[in-house]
């Protein structure tokens, strides 16, 4: 029943995705007068009930000085970090690069194809002349090097 209501619902104006919501306060309707009032078709008072609610909220949207469809809460908000956030990164940013240049350049290259590249172990033990194992060695090596030489101040 509640499938045929929503069915109802968008196909008499409302948006889908507001129609669940709809359909909801419909049956709320409907639980609150089934209380007080005999009801001869459930189906029939939740359908109108939707409708109307439906109609309520297209005139309530009609009356609103701003269109939600284009008015974007999340471009009011500056999504850029703060200056002090932006100098940590940047820190960060110095430090790992610091860092990086203290691992010799063969783990250099096996960590960046790995986590920049996206390479697997095999490939960047073929392009390195290594082994599948050294390679992950050397990663792993590398990987916990970087992690407390982040760490240090």
């Amino acid at each position: 029943m509640l499938r045929k209501v929503r069915a109802v619902v968008v196909r008499s104006g409302v948006a889908p995705q507001d129609a669940d919501d709809v359909v909801h306060e419909a049956f709320v309707r409907l639980e609150s007068y089934a209380r007080k009032q005999e009801i001869r078709s459930q189906e029939a008072f939740l359908v109108t009930a939707a409708v109307n609610l439906g109609r309520d909220q297209a005139r309530r949207r009609a009356r609103l000085p701003v269109d939600d469809a284009e008015f974007d809460i999340l471009s009011l908000a500056d999504a850029a970090p703060l200056p002090e956030e932006q100098l940590l990164s940047q820190e960060r940013l110095r430090r790992i690069g610091s860092g990086m240049q203290r691992l010799d350049p063969q783990t250099r290259r096996c960590l960046m194809a790995k986590r920049l590249d996206g390479l697997t172990a095999a490939q960047i033990a073929s392009q390195e002349n290594l082994s599948v194992a050294a390679v992950e060695k050397r990663v792993a090596r590398a990987l916990l090097f970087l992690t407390q030489w982040m760490g240090e101040t």
